[in-house]
């Protein structure tokens, strides 16, 4: 089959004084706005090209459908077919989710806290029968516990609608919410619902108030600054409802007393650009995590909760170098929080009377192994002593626990089951590190079986991100066990441009040091191919979203690295899209990437890097690149024209793309469903080491 050869419409972009060519600029849909919320908008000759594109990504991986379906049914095998989620207590309710036998969604339930039968609050599995695409952004029950909110999003646009339900007559409770962005709360005295809007481009920029039984919508805040998206919360003590507005930078919080929700929001201390804090309310005060004066890996300060400006914080955990903190939860009578130290987290906590150094006198909860990940889930009520969190390692399923932080009593609630069956003992997780040639020192993750030789003879997928500070945590993944179990080694390259080391180890990796992300992962391969873990040119790459952008700018740099390029939702089209500032992302990710409208220095910077913009006329691997239609993050037309160029410019491949026209950004919903399209990259993985023998 011949592969598609999109045509060429010559389009010149003239910008800061500088000219580029984009040919292929027309599968961007002049409407897409619409296009986002109704796909079946799109443009009919730009629909047809997809479908080539779809045809043809199908007809070259063709052999690999048994062996997709196989995966498939693997990585289903090891998610129990029926499951519940640990409770969690509520006044005199316990609330919790539950799988049925094989179904792709949750049902929404709660039982008396005393005993009692169970009640349905919603059956997401009925609900999304009606539908391609169906998945929530999150639900809440009022304090009275009498009401149930959720948000649901149809097409995978993240355009949401609220829905209320009277829990006492499983009816509506009051009209719909539309063009909702997904966050909500219900005021602490149940009558009052807030709600953020989601504008036509796609960004959260104004919160709204209206009776929770139904009514009028008050405007509560208007986003002033294109650049800053809002959210919402309530504070654990229910004493306040906070609004979040701000960037990948700098952020501000306003505040609305509970006990007055009518009342206006109320900036809690003006922003300072550059600086980030966040609020914690413990009784009488706020526990602020900032980075303010200079704490790159950020410090705890403390401030009143009636004069919370910043001329009042003063210090509660000061800041160290190398030890990032993440957040904390409140209880009455104590305080937890997270930190990484050199990859891994640490869960500190320590009373409402301490005297002295609050470091000195926290309890640690932390683990031996050499990597892991803890997830600290909070107290379960405000006045409780009992705290939970989520242990588990690349070969440790996850493990849920209780702590009684009075008694030091410890109770394992759950165990991830594997039905078909796991023995950790079969694997190892080693941490490993690459020295950048500016001397950084990069960490990589690796899970192998213990019986998979390490003398390059083993397959290698190297996976990585590298983007917005987020950490790629050392976690269990059910479904790499597929690849591993053939005999495959599983890493990842924690690159600069994550937290994995501290702030800095992000701020080392964005902006005009957002290269770094891109050398440090291509040393990753290359440090494991010199140790035994694989060998240069049997690599196959995948990362996805910024990820993707990884995953084109590595293909640019060393294509002879890598047996193939998996890349989902890649961001590949940086200079287009950094310079549309009516892209839902484009003007919170300047912060990120630069400002090509009007900084010639982050134009130069961006245009060296673009993906799109840097294809060499050489040999490159076999490319796969996957997208959604409804994505309103990396848009559908990315991955197209980036393949479209692949071919027209690079040899080697074949470059194949595929998009998923019934779902967006986080590709199908479903818990089976997803897991289609991990199978199909795994499968391309499979595939293009096949034509990489020793």
């Amino acid at each position: 089959m011949i592969p598609p050869a999109p045509r060429r419409v010559p389009h010149t972009i003239t910008q800061l004084g500088r000219v580029r060519q984009d040919d292929y600029a027309w599968m961007k849909d002049e409407n897409w706005q619409k296009v986002l919320r109704d796909p079946s908008l799109l443009r009919t000759d730009i629909a047809e090209a997809l479908r080539e594109e779809n045809a043809y990504t199908e007809h070259c991986l063709e052999k690999m459908a048994p062996v997709r379906e196989t995966l498939l049914k693997e990585m289903i095998g090891r998610i129990p077919p029926a499951e519940d989620s640990v409770p969690w207590p509520d006044g005199a309710w316990l609330y919790f989710s539950r799988f049925a036998k094989d179904a792709q969604h949750p049902v929404y339930l709660r039982r008396p806290r005393a005993g009692g039968d169970e009640q349905v609050l919603l059956d997401v599995e009925a609900l999304a029968k009606e539908h391609a695409y169906f998945a929530l952004a999150g639900t809440r029950h009022s304090d009275d516990h009498r009401v149930f909110v959720y948000a649901a999003d149809m097409q995978g646009s993240e355009v949401y609608r609220l829905h209320s339900i009277d829990l006492e007559t499983g009816k509506a409770y009051a009209p719909a919410v539309e063009s909702a962005a997904g966050s909500f709360v219900i005021s602490p005295d149940s009558q009052w619902l807030f709600w953020v809007y989601r504008d036509d481009n796609g960004r959260p920029s104004r919160v709204y108030r209206r009776p929770l039984a139904g009514g009028e919508d008050v405007l509560v805040f208007d986003e002033p600054d294109s650049g800053f998206f809002v959210s919402l919360n309530v504070t654990a003590s229910r004493k306040w409802i906070v609004i979040e507005r701000g960037d990948h930078d700098t952020n501000e919080t306003l505040l609305i007393p509970a006990s007055d929700p009518t009342q206006m929001p109320q900036v809690a201390s003006p922003l300072v650009r550059g600086e980030r804090y966040n609020f914690t309310h413990w009784n009488d005060r706020f526990i602020v995590l900032t980075n303010t004066g200079n704490a790159i890996d950020f410090q705890f300060m403390q401030v009143p909760d009636s004069s919370p400006s910043r001329e009042n914080w003063t210090p509660f955990v000061p800041h160290e170098p190398g030890r990032f903190l993440l957040g904390a939860a409140a209880s009455r009578d104590y305080l937890a929080w997270s930190e990484r130290v050199n990859g891994n987290i640490k869960i500190h906590v320590t009373r409402q009377d301490v005297q002295g150094s609050v470091r000195a006198a926290a309890r640690t909860i932390g683990m031996k192994e050499e990597a892991f990940d803890l997830t600290l889930l909070g107290f379960l009520e405000y006045g409780d002593t009992t705290l939970r969190y989520i242990y588990e390692s690349p070969t440790t399923p996850a493990h849920w626990y209780d702590v009684d932080m009075a008694s030091g009593a410890q109770t394992l609630q759950k165990i991830r089951e594997i039905p078909s069956g796991h023995d950790p003992a079969l694997y190892e997780t080693r941490r490993l590190f690459a020295r950048a040639s500016d001397g950084a020192e990069v960490p990589i993750t690796v899970l192998k079986r213990r019986d998979t030789p390490c003398d390059g003879t083993a397959p290698l997928l190297l996976y990585g991100y590298g983007s917005y500070g987020i950490s790629m945590e050392s976690g269990f993944s059910t479904s790499v066990f597929s690849l591993v179990d053939r005999g495959w080694i599983y890493a990842v390259a924690h690159i600069r441009g994550g937290s994995e080391k501290g702030w800095d180890w992000f701020l080392q990796g964005r902006g005009k040091h957002k290269p770094n992300s891109f050398t440090d992962f291509v040393t990753c391969g290359r440090h494991l191919a010199a140790e035994g873990y694989g060998r240069e040119g049997r690599i196959v790459a995948h990362g996805g979203s910024a990820g993707g952008l990884l995953m084109g700018a590595v293909a640019n740099l060393a294509p002879d690295l890598f047996a193939g390029i998996a890349a989902q939702v890649p961001f590949v089209d940086v200079l287009n899209t950094m310079s549309d500032d009516t892209l839902p992302l484009t003007p919170p990710e300047w912060p990120e990437w630069g400002n090509p409208l009007e900084d010639g220095d982050a134009y130069d910077l961006i245009a060296s890097y673009s993906p799109y913009d840097n294809i060499r006329p050489v040999a490159y691997p076999p490319v796969l690149a996957m997208g959604g239609l409804s994505d309103p993050r990396v848009t559908y037309w990315e991955p197209a024209k980036w393949i479209a160029k692949l071919r027209e410019i690079a040899q080697g491949g074949p470059f194949l793309c595929r998009i998923n026209m019934d779902a967006g950004h986080g590709g199908s919903s479903g818990r089976f469903k997803r897991l289609e399209e991990v199978a199909y990259v795994q499968g391309f993985a499979l595939w293009a080491m096949e034509r990489r023998p020793l």
